[in-house]
């Protein structure tokens, strides 16, 4: 990416198979390749993507910055299957009401990309070169299904409650999150749950917007 504004901070998670690398604060705004300069050019193709939910959050966001990797990190058998699975040092530290706030409402913007893409798009969608990949319920459904797993990393047990209530009470917890460390040991730290989740929502979104064509 070529530009004169202030650089865009990155992260670089290499795995035996796969490279991660994302944006720190941007949440979702993460994509993957075979090698990191593949990995971060996809990245930067992904800007004009990413800039429409950046907008729908209310968040400035510019998409002519060049990257400055700010941390690496050594991936796991979850980089090679395919998802970013590194807790950071950076997540660990800790965020501001206003951090939180705009984290949250970027997963939030996320979410509602997911939703109007749904919307739009046929149910089924192109199989990849394999003949593989969901179709566009399946994908959805999956996408809600992974919301429970990751809302219980943030100490919530929402079986129960619709999509709805679901979402509100995971956005209500990261913006009330200031500690970048879980409570529990085991959780997950509010900048890298509000990350992996919008991750999650924009991978899927992108994949169906993609595989709408024909």
């Amino acid at each position: 990416m070529a530009g004169s504004s202030a650089p865009t901070g990155v992260w670089v998670e290499t795995g035996r198979t796969k490279v991660f690398v994302g944006a720190l604060d941007w949440p979702g705004w993460c994509r993957a390749a075979k090698s990191e300069a593949a990995a971060l050019d996809t990245l930067a193709s992904y800007a004009t993507r990413y800039a429409p939910v950046a907008a729908a959050a209310g968040v400035r966001f510019a998409t002519d910055r060049p990257f400055v990797v700010v941390e690496r990190a050594v991936g796991s058998a979850t980089t090679d299957f395919g998802a970013p699975g590194v807790i950071l040092e950076a997540d660990r530290a800790p965020l501001t009401a206003a951090e939180a706030r705009r984290r949250a409402d970027l997963l939030a913007a996320a979410w509602d990309r997911l939703d109007a893409v749904v919307a739009a798009v046929p149910a089924e969608l192109r199989k990849g070169p394999r003949g593989g990949g969901r179709d566009r319920d399946a994908m959805a459904a999956h996408v809600t299904e992974a919301e429970l797993a990751y809302a219980a990393k943030l100490g919530l047990r929402l079986r129960q409650a619709d999509p709805t209530a679901r979402r509100a009470a995971i956005l209500d917890t990261l913006r009330a999150a200031r500690s970048g460390a879980p409570t529990d040991g085991r959780g997950w730290p509010a900048r890298y749950a509000a990350a992996r989740m919008a991750w999650h929502v924009l991978d899927h979104t992108w994949e169906m917007e993609d595989r709408a064509t024909p």
